[in-house]
């Protein structure tokens, strides 16, 4: 199938994963990213009027792999039942961080993608894609883990 064939998520998608078109082809994901894609955040927010990073990442997980999660990040840190090396990432693994410096405990978590990108609920721009080595993310991740 050529890429004169491919769908504008995928356009949009492979921009923002930084990967070939042709490889972005799951359309249950894309539509679940592109229905949250913007919505801003709200502390303590499940919706898409406003919601808050574990809000969305239960709300995803639940969506696309019929995960349930907790409600808070460190919770859902604990109930990973693999932790995973960076290196070793795969899409659904969650990825989390400490953003109130090493002793301030895991505040902040994502849902990986792919190609060292995850979606999140971010509170400066609401649900957007980021990348793990960009420098906030990259000073201040914890660790990753995969529920089953």
């Amino acid at each position: 199938m050529g890429i004169e064939y491919s769908a504008p998520l995928q356009f949009k998608y492979a921009i923002l994963l930084d990967m070939p078109v042709e490889t972005i082809n799951d359309g249950k994901l894309l539509e679940l990213i592109e229905s949250w894609y913007g919505t801003k955040y709200k502390y303590g927010g499940e919706t898409r009027q406003g919601v808050d990073c574990s809000g969305f990442s239960k709300a995803f997980m639940s969506s696309y792999y019929n995960i349930t999660l907790t409600r808070n990040s460190a919770d859902q840190y604990k109930q990973c039942s693999t932790k995973v090396k960076k290196k070793k990432l795969k899409q659904g693994d969650l990825v989390f961080f400490k953003t109130r410096g090493s002793k301030g405990g895991i505040t902040h978590v994502g849902v990986y993608l792919c190609n060292n990108k995850f979606v999140h609920a971010a509170t400066s721009s609401g649900v957007m894609i980021s990348d793990l080595d960009e420098d906030y993310y990259k000073t201040r991740f914890y660790g990753a883990g995969r529920v089953k």
